[in-house]
């Protein structure tokens, strides 16, 4: 089973990617703290643009606009049948063309049904 993440980013900003082009850049990074009847969670994320800004001195990798983050799970060989939620965390940096800002983490919800 996989589910799509809709993420946007407000024009004007931009998040890191989840392969950063510098170690001191915080990542995009989804991390599950519970996955509940699922088994798995790995996340899939889209292809990073390269793009240059005034703060830095070569190009970031970075998400702009809309894009989907791609959760793939399995449903444990034993679930209950019924509803149910992964809970996961998203940790990323925003900044806008002229700095980044302190990295942020905000809680992510998947809701499921088991047959």
């Amino acid at each position: 089973m996989e589910t799509k993440i809709p993420l946007i980013v407000v024009s004007g900003y931009h998040v890191n990617s989840h392969t950063p082009s510098d170690e001191y850049l915080i990542p995009l990074k989804l991390t599950w703290t519970s996955t509940g009847a699922l088994e798995g969670g790995e996340v899939r994320y889209p292809k990073p643009s390269m793009e240059k800004y005034e703060f830095a001195p070569k190009p970031l990798s970075v998400y702009t606009g809309s894009f989907d983050l791609v959760a793939q799970f399995k449903v444990a060989p034993h679930a209950p049948a019924g509803p149910g939620a992964a809970v996961g965390k998203l940790r990323y940096q925003a900044c806008s063309n002229r700095a980044c800002y302190p990295p942020k983490t905000i809680d992510v919800t998947v809701p499921y049904q088991v047959q």
